[in-house]
């Protein structure tokens, strides 16, 4: 095979390369779109629902993995690693919400990098949840979300190595920590404001009846 030859094959080859590299992209983008789509879909109650679109999500992200298989480089591409976080947050929050339990990155099928990412990110949906569970009034739903919170965060610092281990987690456990931080503050506030407000209905039906007499 003559030089031209072998740099016309390295060409061809390259531009399919290429090729696929731009499916994937395209295809990651569709994944964490889906992803973003159910989390939204669980925050509304429409599990369901969730649970349809993560399918599509994860066809997705099988598909991709066959679409690496002879460009297995490309797995390490952006975009993959962040579809990836994005549908193990979404998976992890509807274990919480429905099945009130964490599943696993095995489970998930997903890289353990990706799930402890994503999981650090479930944080962020849980206050989420909370500020609308006091919004509806339900304090008990709202602290339960904080635990679960509290519960996520304590469980990855202790284990230092996996901070030092996984990039961008340590940025995540301090993005956390303020979440949670906050999180307590308003239910500390609303569970004051709701006891004043009883204490109050109390004094005013104690005149009333003081006043029928």
């Amino acid at each position: 095979m003559s030089l031209k030859e072998t740099l016309e094959k390295i060409r061809r080859e390259l531009a399919r390369k290429d090729e696929v590299r731009q499916e994937i992209h395209t295809a990651t983008r569709r994944a964490s779109r889906l992803s973003k789509q159910a989390i939204f879909q669980i925050h509304r109650a429409r599990l369901e629902k969730a649970e349809e679109t993560l399918r599509e999500a994860e066809k997705i992200l099988r598909g991709i993995r066959d679409m690496t298989k002879d460009y297995p480089d490309l797995l390490y591409m952006g975009s993959i690693d962040s579809a990836l976080q994005e549908y193990a947050e979404a998976k992890i929050l509807l274990g919480l919400i429905r099945e009130f339990r964490f599943v696993s990155f095995e489970e998930l099928g997903v890289p353990m990098t990706s799930y402890v990412l994503g999981l650090a990110d479930v944080i962020g949906e849980l206050r989420r949840r909370a500020l609308e569970s006091l919004r509806r009034g339900k304090m008990k739903e709202a602290e339960e979300c904080l635990e679960i919170m509290e519960t996520i965060y304590e469980e990855i610092i202790n284990l230092e190595e996996i901070q030092l281990l996984v990039s961008g987690l340590r940025r995540k456990c301090d993005t956390g920590r303020k979440i949670i931080e906050a999180t307590r503050a308003d239910i500390t506030i609303e569970s004051g404001r709701a006891s004043l407000e009883r204490r109050i209905a109390d004094l005013r039906k104690a005149l009333d009846e003081r006043t029928g007499e």
